[in-house]
């Protein structure tokens, strides 16, 4: 065997090794689960009339219970740790995860108009998840779920746990009442900055309850043209963050893209920067291209991957989107599209895996270096 040969086959074997870190992986409560965590007055009226909350579900005809994996093997342990024991053996084990970001569920308590209600249940889903998750695997980081209809009350919340070392960023769902940009989410915005938490935004409750409609024309018959509208709504959040100064009033702040796809980004960003050097005078406090901006404030997680029919593209979007720095991988554990670690993407300079894998999140979340050495992708 020749010597280059031997180095070859060494580095493959050392690559296969490296563990990853996991950003958008939806292991959460159940309702039931947090009926205990709830002020006695609403366990009282969920008992009476309900939960009182808008739902997703008819929209989703697109795989098993709850949109997980149809071949996602039944828990078979009933045990207060089962739901996290089968997690375990399904996808940390699985895959030799050193981190994973816990997306949660539950986004629809963002689209009912009762912010006291939602207050309370995002309150339940946060200490639910510190207790019966985070405490009990340390390979997993939390997200802080807010009431986002109600800027004060989400402050609060995230003050109560923004100090939490296993809480790593605030959530919220793409569907909105208003861009993310305007100045009414503001006190959330200091919120993370106080605590330097990034400010996450997942695909959800477009169209739902208070939220507006998922498209500019409306609402959409089928799965299939709502979830091609979430890029839309998303990319109008990530104009609005640029043009109505958010970054400039809030310099250290990161927004995360989650569950949106990626590749759709070069383009907009493109058009962005164009349209800027045209009519910057209407936003003097935009001093540099949104391009900038966005390298520099937004961090992409890449599930769904979507891939060019002519691969040759894919690198030139990857570099579009400043991938090497700004795109975290996402599985979306354990939904019906759920992307691989091993199979999404196609094979990726070592570097870029490198980053992509594992350092741009550790950089965004504060993580450290990798410990496990065994297994992996």
């Amino acid at each position: 065997m020749e010597i280059t040969d031997s180095i070859e086959i060494e580095a493959k074997k050392q690559k296969a090794k490296r563990s990853f870190i996991d950003c958008d992986i939806h292991v959460g409560s159940s309702r039931d689960e947090l009926i205990p965590y709830l002020p006695r007055v609403y366990r009282e009226q969920i008992a009476g009339f309900g939960w009182r909350l808008p739902t997703q579900g008819g929209m989703f005809l697109n795989g098993g219970i709850d949109g997980s994996m149809q071949d996602t093997p039944p828990i078979e342990d009933k045990g207060e740790d089962s739901k996290l024991n089968h997690f375990r053996d399904q996808h940390l084990d699985k895959y030799n995860l050193e981190y994973g970001i816990l997306t949660g569920a539950g986004y629809e308590v963002q689209a009912t108009p009762d912010s006291d209600f939602a207050a309370a249940y995002c309150t339940a889903a946060n200490d639910y998840t510190i207790e019966r998750l985070l405490s009990r695997e340390k390979r997993l980081k939390g997200s802080i779920i807010i009431p986002k209809q109600d800027p004060i009350q989400s402050a609060k919340e995230i003050d109560r746990l923004g100090s939490h070392p296993d809480m790593v960023q605030v959530i919220v769902s793409n569907g909105a009442q208003m861009p993310y940009g305007h100045r009414f989410y503001h006190p959330i915005y200091e919120a993370c900055v106080r605590h330097n938490l990034p400010f996450a935004i997942h695909v959800s409750m477009e169209g739902i309850g208070i939220n507006n409609p998922p498209t500019g024309v409306g609402h959409v018959s089928t799965y299939i043209e709502y979830r091609s509208a979430r890029s839309q709504v998303m990319a109008a959040h990530l104009a609005s963050f640029i043009f109505e100064g958010v970054f400039d009033k809030f310099p250290t702040l990161k927004v995360v893209i989650v569950e949106a796809g990626m590749l759709w980004i070069a383009p907009l960003i493109w058009r962005l920067d164009q349209d800027w050097k045209a009519l910057r005078h209407q936003t003097p406090w935009v001093k540099e291209p949104p391009s900038e901006y966005y390298r520099k404030h937004m961090r992409v997680t890449s599930q769904p991957l979507e891939l060019p029919t002519d691969m040759k593209l894919f690198m030139p979007m990857m570099e579009a989107i400043s991938a090497n720095e700004n795109l975290m991988f996402a599985s979306d554990y354990p939904h019906w599209d759920f992307d691989s670690p091993i199979f999404a993407f196609p094979k990726l300079p070592d570097a870029m895996w490198e980053r992509i894998f594992y350092q741009n999140a550790a950089d965004l979340y504060g993580l450290p270096p990798r410990r496990a050495t065994v297994g992996g992708v």
